[in-house]
Order: C-alpha cells, then sequence, then structure tokens
C-alpha cells in the first residue's frame, strides 16, 4: 500500500458519530473532509523538507475509517470503489489544491508548504494530526 493511499484512508478513519442515513460516499462530509485533510497533509509531507508524515498513526486512521465507513452500512466493495474512482479523488484533489492555494501555498515554493504544515500542526487540525516536523 502506498504512503499515499495509507494516507487517503487514514483521513477516513478519525472518529465521528455515523450519520443516521446512507449516502453515496462521494457525499459523505466526515469521510471527504477526513480524505482532503489526509491530501493536504500529503502534499506538504513531500513538498516541505521539514514536515514529515506521521505514516504509523496515520495507517492507525486508516484503519479507523474503514472500520467507521463498514460501521455506517458500506461494504468492502464500495469502498474500495470509492478510493478508486477518479473522479472523486479528483474531487478530492481539487478541493484539497483550492485550500493550500487559499492558505498561501505556491507550487514550487516548499517554504509555503512548511508554513501550512507548521500552522496545521499548531492548530491541531485534522491535516496537522497526520504530520510531524522533523
Amino acid at each position: 500500500m502506498t504512503a499515499r493511499r495509507l494516507m487517503m484512508i487514514a483521513a477516513l478513519a478519525l472518529t465521528a458519530s455515523p450519520a443516521a442515513a446512507l449516502e453515496p460516499l462521494s457525499q459523505e462530509k466526515y469521510i471527504n473532509d477526513r480524505l482532503i485533510a489526509a491530501r493536504i497533509a500529503d502534499r506538504i509531507r513531500r513538498e516541505c523538507p521539514t514536515i514529515d508524515a506521521r505514516l504509523v498513526f496515520a495507517f492507525m486512521q486508516a484503519r479507523k475509517l474503514k472500520s467507521y465507513a463498514q460501521d455506517k452500512g458500506y461494504s468492502e466493495d464500495q469502498i474500495e470503489a470509492f478510493l478508486d474512482s477518479k473522479p472523486d479523488k479528483a474531487r478530492i484533489y481539487a478541493v484539497a489544491e483550492d485550500y493550500m492555494s487559499r492558505n498561501g501555498v505556491t507550487s514550487g515554493d516548499a517554504e509555503s508548504f512548511c508554513r501550512l504544515g507548521r500552522d496545521e500542526i499548531a492548530r491541531k487540525t485534522v491535516t496537522g494530526s497526520l504530520l510531524s516536523a522533523k
């Protein structure tokens, strides 16, 4: 399993209360928010030389997130199809890129990624929980 996939699954794993009705995974806010946070964390750890991913923690969160989705009633096949969906992945990546851009990140500027990473860690966001400063 790649680190990127681990980060995406990890984002799903952070705990929450299940919603009453089952909706398509692409519309499940909690899950999508965590996938977006994981994508942001993945971009930060790849671009910033002073920030690493907490891969063991991310792996544990991935397992929890999968359990969360299954506890809500999603099947293994639904979860895998969602994680493998190119349109859903593109949408999640686009939202993550927009968030980073709105927060001062510029492609090719490692310090802008580092600055956002340090801020996410300091604010104890979902993204920040997946990162650690070197």
